[in-house]
């Protein structure tokens, strides 16, 4: 008999081996709607072992809905820090002032719904775990065990199949419990249902998978090809005036958006580092300054991107801060940069010029 057939049954099954083995999270301690829309956005793209520590500052800083509401944005990303994908941060806020124009967080998809970064998946997580609606959840661990399931065979980044994963993901669900079974699919494709090496033997309900009867587990679900990584060089300037340094913040239209960074910028073809560095003075700062040594390379990635950013010390000899692209600028000494929301990789370059401050400091 098919999972769709035996939908009961295999509910049933999944949610005993759930409520025997589920992994102690801190956003399953309740139903607070608050703390579970907080997780779900964090998980997005991001791993539950790397969530958990961020998850329990976010909260310690933001409690409830009205703290996070009435926050400054720029506070708001420095606790996002290092997370990543800061569009979710900027979208959980902005969403957050929406809903406390209500008495308590609602329980109606059609304002959900209206709300920046609240898609199908957002929705279904939250009002499904916080209010018991009986609304679907796809994401990577649900979609591999459906596929499993069901031995679907299409590419699960077509359209077609995506509608078809939507489509099975709500017929499935059960009549009660409907949070704890999206919950339930999810932690089985994550413990039990892995992308390799699936622990079928372990699986509670290996009975109603068509891939497991048909030994290609393993081979579902189809993924088209991922896109070739490119390479790309930027260089970064420290520049120093006296005992500051120049920070600049970025424009809300690019990745990044409103964040603090060394002055930087990509490389075009055929450009070498010193006269990337020369544009970038030139273009982005307006000043005038003494390009210095190397002081380090970051390497990081971003989305199809490998980047090599290539920083360099520099000392200022004149001009003003003018920018044809970034919002401001301003000269801060270098123990204070830790007050800003920066990108991880100019976290790292932060921390460098921090304790080369303290190291020179010590022999002042």
């Amino acid at each position: 008999m098919s999972a769709l057939d035996d939908r009961e049954s295999l509910a049933f099954a999944l949610l005993a081996w759930f409520d025997a083995n589920q992994r102690s999270l801190p956003w399953r301690r309740d139903r607070d709607p608050y703390r579970i829309w907080v997780s779900e956005v964090m998980l997005q793209q991001t791993q539950v072992a790397t969530v958990i520590p961020y998850f329990d500052r976010f909260l310690t800083r933001f409690p409830t809905i009205q703290s996070l509401a009435t926050a400054d944005e720029q506070e708001v990303l420095r606790h996002w820090e290092g997370l990543g994908y800061y569009r979710r941060a900027r979208h959980l806020h902005a969403a957050a002032k929406q809903l406390t124009q209500h008495p308590s967080i609602p329980d109606d998809p059609d304002v959900w719904s209206e709300l920046p970064g609240i898609g199908p998946y957002m929705l279904g997580a939250v009002l499904s775990q916080a209010f018991e609606r009986r609304l679907p959840i796809v994401e990577a661990n649900s979609q591999r065990v459906l596929c499993r399931w069901f031995a679907e065979r299409g590419d699960i980044k077509s359209g077609p199949t995506k509608k078809w994963l939507w489509q099975t993901a709500e017929k499935m669900l059960p009549t009660a419990r409907i949070g704890d079974f999206n919950q339930a699919v999810m932690e089985l494709g994550s413990l039990i249902c892995t992308p390799t090496n699936p622990r079928c033997s372990e699986c509670p309900v290996a009975q109603w998978c068509e891939a497991n009867r048909l030994g290609i587990q393993e081979k579902l679900p189809t993924k088209s090809a991922r896109p070739e990584i490119t390479a790309v060089e930027e260089v970064a300037i420290v520049i120093r005036r006296e005992n500051q340094v120049l920070f600049v913040q970025r424009p809300q239209t690019v990745r990044w958006a409103g964040m603090w960074e060394f002055p930087r910028v990509e490389l075009k073809n055929g450009e070498s580092r010193e006269q990337g560095c020369e544009r970038l003075l030139r273009e982005h700062t307006g000043l005038q300054a003494d390009i210095q040594t190397e002081r380090m390379t970051i390497r990081y990635g971003v989305t199809r991107y490998q980047v090599s950013l290539i920083c360099y010390d520099a000392e200022y000899r004149a001009g003003e801060f003018a920018s044809g692209f970034y919002v401001r600028g301003e000269w801060r000494e270098p123990t204070t940069l830790n007050e800003y929301p920066v990108s991880v990789a100019q976290r790292k370059l932060a921390k460098a010029i921090i304790q080369g401050e303290q190291q020179r400091r010590l022999f002042e």
